[in-house]
């Protein structure tokens, strides 16, 4: 299973588009600071998250969202509430 998901910086309010295997671990990677381009701006929260069987449908949608951010389609993702 592969997740596609989008955090919240808690600090200035930005976002991260990503995909992975595990997304826990992923999430503890950022906060972490284990993650160069996400290092100074955090501690992040998970806004989004979507669910995939294969990394191929994860990596496809992922670049969809990241072609989104800061258009409509980005704003309603993240504010539909999709984190189960």
């Amino acid at each position: 299973m592969f997740s596609v998901y989008i955090l919240k910086s808690q600090k200035d309010k930005g976002f991260y588009v990503g995909y992975t295997s595990d997304i826990e671990r992923r999430i503890r990677e950022h906060n972490n600071k284990s993650t160069r381009s996400t290092k100074y701006k955090g501690p992040w929260v998970l806004a989004y998250k979507e669910e995939f069987s294969t990394k191929a449908e994860a990596w496809k949608r992922e670049r969809q969202i990241k072609k989104y951010k800061g258009g409509e389609a980005f704003k309603k993702l993240v504010n539909s509430g999709g984190v189960a």
